[in-house]
């Protein structure tokens, strides 16, 4: 829980490697399992912020959901409310309740978006 925390976002092999600072016989094995527990007792959750394995952050975190920059892999933590309108039209049109806190949004950054557009006009 400790690594998770201090990590922030990690997937299970970051989490592994911060463990192994502590106790170098912890396998992977080992942290796949713990880290299924303390999601299913609600003390962390997790979200794919990529094509890689899941990324866990702490339940103790305020809820968001995270930007994704396809360019530069730099991830945003944002604040629900941003996604209202989204999540009601969702809800209403669709008839489906979104979980923000496994929501990711893939895109462009501003600077990496701005740096292809230069690209482009040249």
């Amino acid at each position: 829980m400790r690594a998770v925390e201090e990590l922030g976002h990690a997937t299970v092999d970051e989490v592994l490697a911060q463990v192994r600072t502590q106790a170098s016989a912890v396998n992977a094995s080992t942290v796949y399992r713990t880290l299924e527990v303390l999601e299913e007792l609600g003390l962390v959750r997790h979200t794919h912020l990529s094509d890689r394995a899941p990324t866990y952050h702490s339940a103790n975190e305020p809820e968001h959901f995270h930007l994704v920059c396809r360019n530069c892999q730099r991830v945003r933590s944002v604040e629900p409310d941003v996604a209202t309108a989204l999540v009601a039209t969702l809800r209403d049109d669709h008839g489906f309740a979104v979980d923000p806190g496994h929501l990711a949004i893939f895109g462009n950054c501003i600077n990496c978006d701005s740096a292809d557009n230069q690209l482009e006009s040249s």
